[in-house]
């Protein structure tokens, strides 16, 4: 076997697994560990892993840091897939948050748009805006410290006041998932500490994001995936994640 031959395969499995070990890979390809080591000392070199004692992991890209109101019209049209399929698990009667997330603003809308009778708790300016006009929804906010980049409240004052609620449904964003170690991030610690008191406040909590977000961190974990109920996604990821999320009990929307 030529040695970009291996160095494929050995991708191929890092993308499956998302971790590959020297000696696996030496008995797999029939090499001695020194030559896996090379393979895998050039990989690490294009920035495709990390190495590791004894292996190594597939790299992650970090979540692009844009502004919340920025981030709300790229990749729309996944959102508003999204958004629909959120919409649709809502319940009349039923109190849900909405937590700070450019995903969540397009549920709002279509909640709006609705006719569906619902008490909203957010922390967020634009979905409280969004339900101005709204004699169908009754909306309660945080309060809280001003994010002026979020465009929400974050901080202790928003945590209080949202432990005093109990919501049938959550719905909460994210920066990325890492199924490698069921890691939940986001950028801002205020935010996530927040959403930790929002995913506390809920009997069903859902993370809102597009699949392309499994392989993507931000740089502060507020939650490990077993905090939540569900995932709602706009086409669903490969099947490794896919199985991984099963085999935890993780619901794939």
């Amino acid at each position: 076997m030529f040695v970009e031959e291996r160095v494929e395969k050995i991708i191929k499995l890092l993308n499956e697994n998302q971790k590959v070990v020297v000696k696996e890979l030496s008995k797999k390809f029939n090499v001695t560990e020194d030559c896996i080591r090379k393979d895998l000392k050039a990989l690490e070199k294009q920035g495709i892993i990390k190495r590791t004692y004894g292996g190594g992991v597939l790299s992650r890209k970090s979540a692009p840091h844009n502004d919340i109101l920025i981030r709300k019209n790229i990749n729309l049209e996944e959102k508003l897939k999204i958004a629909e399929k959120a919409f649709e698990l809502i319940q009349p009667s039923e109190t849900i948050f909405l937590d700070i997330s450019s995903t969540n603003m397009l549920i709002a809308e279509k909640i709006a748009k609705g006719n569906k009778k619902l008490l909203v708790i957010t922390n967020m300016i634009d979905i409280f805006r969004t339900f101005s006009k709204c004699d169908h929804v009754e909306v309660i906010g945080t309060g809280g410290v001003f994010d002026k980049e979020l465009n929400g409240f974050v901080g202790s004052t928003a945590i209080e006041n949202i432990s005093r609620h109990k919501v049938n449904r959550a719905f909460i964003g994210s920066c990325g998932v890492n199924m490698f170690d069921k890691s939940i991030t986001t950028f801002d610690v205020e935010d996530g500490n927040t959403k930790k008191a929002i995913i506390c406040s809920g009997k069903k909590v859902y993370l809102v994001m597009e699949s392309k977000k499994f392989y993507y961190d931000g740089t502060y974990k507020f939650a490990d995936i077993y905090d939540i109920d569900a995932i709602i996604v706009d086409e669903k990821p490969d099947e490794k994640i896919c199985r991984e999320l099963e085999k935890i009990n993780v619901d794939l929307i």
